[in-house]
């Protein structure tokens, strides 16, 4: 059993993360200032004797003797990391600063969750780990890009300079239960317009592709990367098969039976025209590939949703 700090730990990956390494029999700590995180998340855990709730926001330092960090913490979907940019480089900068401070001192593991963002809008697809991207640096979403690229730059010099024992995931596109319902992502968009008969918005001709993995996929992909000795990373973790975003709104259509339209709108600058990883990596080093196919996880989050609309949480 060891002591693990979850950062971000109540919002949507972590909770599952903060319920995945009690599981496993592990003593939680989940610290969040609940931005984007919410307590409704992790409130059927408050009474285990091995899970503590922790407010605070890791841009101010903090002390805690732990075994295992993983560090989640910073705002992942554009509606709320460009809300605040400033404050959202900080969350990325600060946080991993701090994180590494304490694992340094501590002599704990500590594992970045990074992002396809740091790739951009890439010229390389599949993305490879080798691939070093194509980022716009003062555009509307350099706050998250750059501010994930600085935090990986954190980390690797950590552990060249100091001998931090660090780990690095890079996560694509994630999607379950405990998102936000108005989050801003694709799949929980599509969802609550569905459900509500909205009009689906598809931005640009819906032609730009993204790969989606169910969330306990990459939360199983996170605990082998942190209990992986001998690497460090980068590594991605994501499911490789690709769809464009039309695809995605038909089958949410189809799943939800809902008559919903669509609706075009301008495409957003700096968007993604498509964005696919290799796993290659993380098949040969973590023996790790995702299980959960599209159309079985849409089914496990539009029972999550409609349960939420249904109690009046979205």
């Amino acid at each position: 059993m060891a002591r693990v700090l979850v950062t971000g730990g109540a919002g949507f990956i972590g909770s599952h993360l903060c319920r995945r390494l009690l599981a496993d029999g592990h003593e939680v700590l989940c610290l969040d200032n609940f931005f984007t995180g919410r307590k409704r998340n992790v409130e059927a855990l408050v009474g285990n004797p091995r899970f503590e709730l922790i407010r605070h926001d890791v841009v101010e330092p903090f002390m805690l003797e732990v075994d295992r960090i993983y560090n989640l913490a910073c705002p992942a979907s554009p509606v709320h990391y460009q809300y605040n940019p400033v404050k959202t480089v900080k969350t990325s900068v600060l946080g991993a600063i701090h994180v590494l401070g304490l694992a340094k001192r501590v002599r704990a593991r500590v594992l970045q969750a990074s992002t396809s963002e740091v790739y951009g809008d890439p010229a390389v697809h599949p993305q490879p780990e080798s691939y070093w991207g194509h980022v716009n640096p003062n555009g509307p979403r350099s706050c998250y890009d750059e501010g994930k690229r600085v935090a990986e730059t954190l980390f690797f010099d950590y552990h060249r300079q100091n001998g931090v024992d660090i780990r690095v995931v890079r996560i694509f596109n994630t999607y379950g239960p405990m998102m936000l319902p108005d989050d801003g992502r694709v799949v929980s968009n599509f969802i609550m317009q569905a459900l509500k008969g909205a009009p689906l918005t598809i931005y640009g001709e819906g032609k730009q592709t993204r790969s989606f993995q169910y969330v306990d996929d990459l939360v199983t992909g996170m605990v082998k990367m942190m209990e992986q000795d001998g690497f460090v990373g980068p590594v991605n973790l994501g499911n490789p098969g690709e769809f464009t975003m039309l695809e995605l709104a038909q089958k949410v259509l189809q799943l939800s039976g809902s008559s919903s339209k669509l609706e075009h709108r301008p495409l957003p600058p700096d968007d993604p025209r498509q964005r696919r990883p290799d796993i290659s990596v993380a098949r040969q080093r973590l023996g790790w590939e995702p299980r959960v196919p599209l159309e079985e996880g849409l089914v496990r989050t539009l029972e999550y949703f409609r349960k939420q609309v249904a109690e009046g949480h979205a």
